[in-house]
């Protein structure tokens, strides 16, 4: 075989290595975050079992923008580790944090070292025996992955960010978005503000301002949906698009745990010191001014007013949100105070009555009982208080099978018993009712009832699309709305709205030491 000049295998060469280099230069980063949001004033705990854990490749299932062919996918070399999610509730375990997180670093180390680190959470977990879990969390995990190592967390806009979270983190954001439709466009923000930094060697931006707001409202206050949140969350984008500023946010805070970090706060980072302190005390002192025109998204009642407002309207289905249990906020799901109230009124007494569908309560052996019976059978049984038991104890039902459903992800196995004219959806486990479809597979009709009544608060896109008309009943439970019945004790005073004549806070910035330092 012919020998190859010298200079033209030189060019090869030369062509192979510079090849071979670019390669390298991809940034290795790993994924990584726990993400639920757990209220201290229930009864109700999460375990392992809550969480839909994803681990390695799967994890990459949960993000559209890191599909195999994406352009973010192509930008880095990639560690996924373990993404768990879990349906708000009670406090986690603490076998459960432990164990959940071991995993995670057990993982991290197993690929070291790292450029880059996605922090994926929620910000909002309550554990039991720590007071900022998530804190806790990414300080873990710079023990492994050290200082040099850029992490950039994401979070829902009803997290908390503590003093450490805020500190090991070198980029950080949240949704600006109630409901949050712009979930996943926040989670890829997070992604590609860490890639930049990355590829254009900047790395940690020179700055993070953090500032506590004293002020803690309940999401159903703060939708972005309407004033003042739609015009307040408007102001955040421009705020990035300034020079020397990387990312803005701004975090409501959750209203349903009794901590100290539980308040919200203004962040911004980037690399012109004057640009980022100004951006943040503009949108914290733009929350303050506009602190006393939150109201509810939607009109507010008792059970009882509530009840008598949907009977008398002619607008289907009219919606009624019971908030207390709420379990998309961290409720039991299973307080049965609502339903025990529902099954009193006269109106709903005759099968011929008004239709009223109740999504949900749990009741597993009614369930079984219901399974036994088949569509079409009768059944008698108690369903839910087995958790939240604090405002009734557990209600009997006794009338129709109407539909079976079994092998749901969430709920396990559901079934719809026709109790006079209403239709209860009682499920194996819990589950929050979001979808039209969620329903429809019950061979339910929710357009052509009367009144749809869910656990929920504000009522989630689809919902509010399928609405007549729609109200929000003030009903205990762990997530109650009237935050002054919770009995706060531990959160930082004095707090908007509790303490409504509490003198102007001092909203100048505070400059966050960047990660693995102390200035």
């Amino acid at each position: 075989m012919k020998k190859l000049p010298l200079y033209i295998f030189l060019v090869l060469t030369v062509f192979a290595c510079a090849e071979k280099a670019q390669e390298k230069t991809l940034p290795r980063i790993a994924i990584a975050g726990l993400a639920i949001e757990s209220s201290t004033f229930s009864p109700a705990r999460s375990t392992t079992a809550s969480f839909r854990v994803r681990t390695g490749e799967e994890i990459f299932s949960y993000y559209p923008f890191m599909a195999a062919d994406s352009a973010d996918r192509k930008r880095a070399e990639w560690f996924p580790t373990l993404r768990g999610h879990a349906i708000p509730g009670g406090m986690v375990t603490r076998h459960a944090y432990d164990s959940l997180v071991g995993v995670t670093l057990e993982m991290l180390k197993a690929n070291l070292p790292y450029d880059g680190l996605f922090f994926d959470i929620h910000g909002a977990m309550s554990v039991e025996g720590l007071d900022d879990p998530e804190g806790d969390f990414i300080t873990k995990v710079r023990e492994v992955v050290g200082y040099e190592t850029l992490i950039s967390t994401s979070m829902d806009l009803h997290g908390n960010v503590s003093l450490v979270l805020a500190e090991n983190s070198d980029l950080i954001t949240c949704y600006r978005m109630a409901p949050h439709e712009d979930a996943l466009e926040s989670k890829q923000r997070a992604v590609e503000n860490l890639l930049d930094r990355l590829e254009s060697g900047k790395g940690k931006p020179a700055f993070k301002a953090w500032i506590p707001v004293p002020i803690l409202l309940p999401g159903e206050k703060t939708s972005t949906r309407i004033e003042p949140g739609k015009g307040l969350y408007a102001k955040v984008d421009p705020e990035t698009k300034k020079e020397g500023v990387v990312d803005a946010a701004i975090w409501i805070g959750y209203a349903w745990a009794d901590e100290p970090r539980n308040h919200a706060v203004v962040m911004v980072t980037g690399d012109d010191e004057a640009q980022v302190k100004e951006s943040a005390e503009y949108l914290a002192k733009s929350f303050w001014d506009v602190r006393s025109q939150f109201e509810f998204v939607a009109p507010v009642a008792s059970l009882e007013e509530s009840l008598d407002m949907a009977l008398k309207s002619d607008k289907k289905p009219f919606m009624i949100s019971d908030m207390g249990d709420n379990p998309t906020a961290g409720g039991a799901g299973d307080v049965t105070w609502t339903l025990n109230e529902l099954l009193k009124r006269p109106e709903f007494k005759s099968a011929d009555g008004p239709e009223l569908i109740y999504a949900s309560i749990p009741g597993p052996e009614l369930v079984e009982k219901a399974l036994a019976a088949g569509v079409g059978g009768k059944v008698e049984g108690e369903a839910g208080a087995a958790v939240d038991s604090r405002f009734a104890g557990p209600v009997k039902l006794a009338g129709t099978v109407e539909a079976i459903k079994e092998g749901d992800k969430d709920a396990g196995a559901e079934v719809v018993i026709k109790v006079g004219s209403i239709k209860v959806i009682v499920t194996s486990k819990r589950k929050p009712y979001h979808n039209e479809s969620d329903f429809t597979d019950l061979n339910l009709k929710p357009r052509e009832a009367s009144i749809v009544m869910v656990k929920i608060g504000y009522l989630v896109p689809e919902l509010y699309d399928m609405r007549g008309d729609w109200i929000m009943a003030l009903t205990p439970g762990g997530v109650d709305q009237d935050l002054e019945r919770l009995g706060y004790k531990r959160i930082n005073r004095p707090m908007y709205p509790l303490d409504r004549d509490m003198a102007d806070p001092d909203l100048t910035a505070k400059f966050i030491p960047l990660s693995g330092t102390s200035k």
